[in-house]
């Protein structure tokens, strides 16, 4: 298929990050009242920018206790998440894809750009996209709005309706669905749980892959 340029988010489909720390996560949030699964957590916040993921999550401890957070709830939080950083990985056939794959190619992530480039660096994928790496953190709204794409795109020097988008939450595909893309749902991160890739069809994807040896096969 012959696209302009292929725009990847990272965390969960160039990184295994969104798995990281997803049960400890639901364990801590536990404590303070969530009855949420690892699933549920995928399913409620993956894609969102961290204003918008503590906006959303404000919103729901107010609807349950009636107030705003306690002092050090989200710090808990954060340090819950971010202990088990160690364990980052590539998923699985990213590298080399990312090694491979010619033509215009960029990073549209949601991750502050401290910690995408600190991602990538450590998994070996920086280099393969590097300088088009762009962080939310760039542009007013978060995705699911599609400031971040539209911003990548500039940058790129192409036309929107001639990219292709990677992404493997609800979020991400509703961003580059609003951003005039061809959007591709991948449920090949460790967080894809039974129902990912139908969810991922109903905000808009228009293929799902499983793999990146399935993405190459497709393109």
């Amino acid at each position: 298929m012959d696209f302009a340029a292929i725009i990847f988010d990272c965390d969960g489909v160039l990184v295994d990050s969104e798995v990281l720390g997803l049960e400890a996560s639901a364990a801590y949030l536990e404590t303070h009242g969530f009855s949420w699964s690892p699933a549920d957590l995928v399913r409620l916040f993956t894609g969102y920018r961290d204003d918008v993921f503590a906006a959303k999550l404000t919103e729901k401890y107010h609807s349950l206790h009636g107030c705003d957070p306690s002092p050090g709830f989200f710090e808990g939080l954060i340090e819950t998440r971010r202990s088990r950083r160690h364990l980052l990985q590539p998923v699985p056939g990213a590298v080399e894809f990312s090694k491979n794959l010619g033509g215009m190619k960029a990073v549209a992530s949601s991750s502050r750009k401290e910690f995408l480039v600190s991602k990538m660096q450590r998994t070996g994928i920086y280099d393969h996209f590097a300088p088009h790496v762009y962080s939310a953190d760039l542009v007013s709204e978060g995705k699911p709005a599609p400031d971040i794409f539209l911003h990548t795109a500039e940058k790129l020097g192409v036309d929107p309706q001639g990219c292709l988008v990677i992404e493997d939450s609800v979020n991400g595909v509703k961003a580059g669905i609003a951003a005039g893309m061809t959007v591709w749902g991948f449920i090949g991160g460790g967080h894809c749980f039974e129902g990912h890739g139908d969810r991922l069809t109903s905000a808009g994807a228009s293929l799902i892959v499983r793999d990146f040896d399935e993405l190459g096969v497709r393109l």
